[in-house]
């Protein structure tokens, strides 16, 4: 009997065990995003429901009440900077991301709770700032809930949430000119100063291009056959209105990427070339 109920015993502890190692899908999968964002990153984490044939907003999404803006846990946005949402600037660090549907208007919520799964669980003193986004309709049903990073520039990008027929936007900017001036104004009282760059910033951005220019030519001394520093050189001078310096740097591009077998280079100088 002794012998019987130890073969029992360990016929359920492998059976156990077995169930314990047994994965299936996630109803509602979860999903972590992170995004290039400036001189850092956002990264957001939610969970993803699906329509499967159910009416949302409204209904499985009440309008009017505070929802966690997904399934499961929390949706959370991670800033690795300072942003400014709402015409409010949010220190870097984990934001909880809530929402109150309605149908035509949204509250989107950036909360400093980042447990928030029910509207029990709210608390508006924990607000970092609310906005009103409007509900723009979509032409087509999107099965699967799903926020996404959108219109990415240097400086700011709108986090599109969409599920079924619906879109809102809420946007993100931050100061990335002052965040890069101060790295310029640091490092350039360094030794190994990041000239290329700094020129490079400075074209990109409709900034002082007699300094731009020269911090590209310390840039080309250090490294004359850097035929990409060549060519930010042409595209300067070409600004500048300096046919003749634009043409001379162009030339060099050519001359130096045809060596090293770059045509992309060739081309690109090539193309100002028939600008000047």
């Amino acid at each position: 009997m002794k012998k019987l109920f130890t073969m029992v015993l360990g016929a359920a502890i492998i059976c156990q065990a077995s169930a314990q190692q047994l994965a299936t899908p996630q109803p509602s999968p979860t999903q972590v995003v992170k995004q290039n964002f400036s001189t850092g990153n956002i990264e957001l984490n939610y969970s993803r429901p699906s329509k499967k044939d159910r009416t949302v907003f409204g209904d499985l999404v009440p309008y009017g009440k505070v929802w966690r803006t997904g399934a499961n846990n929390a949706s959370t946005l991670t800033f690795s900077d300072d942003v400014t949402i709402g015409g409010k600037e949010i220190k870097a660090g984990k934001y909880g991301l809530l929402s109150i549907p309605n149908e035509k208007k949204w509250t989107l919520i950036i909360t400093k709770d980042v447990n928030v799964t029910s509207p029990a669980a709210y608390k508006e003193e924990n607000d970092v700032v609310r906005l009103e986004a409007d509900v723009m309709k979509l032409p087509f049903a999107v099965e699967t809930f799903t926020i996404t990073f959108a219109d990415l520039t240097g400086s700011s990008t709108n986090l599109h949430i969409f599920w079924d027929n619906t879109l809102v936007m809420l946007p993100i900017s931050t100061n990335t000119e002052a965040r890069v001036m101060k790295q310029i104004d640091d490092v350039m009282n360094k030794d190994n100063k990041p000239y290329f760059a700094a020129a490079q910033f400075y074209y990109d951005n409709g900034k002082d291009l007699g300094q731009a220019l020269t911090w590209v030519n310390k840039a080309v001394d250090a490294n004359k056959e850097a035929f990409w520093m060549h060519l930010l050189k042409a595209r300067i001078l070409a600004k500048q209105n300096d046919k003749a310096g634009a043409k001379a740097a162009a030339n060099t591009v050519v001359a130096l990427a045809t060596k090293a077998k770059n045509d992309d280079y060739v081309k690109m100088a090539n193309d100002l070339l028939k600008t000047l």
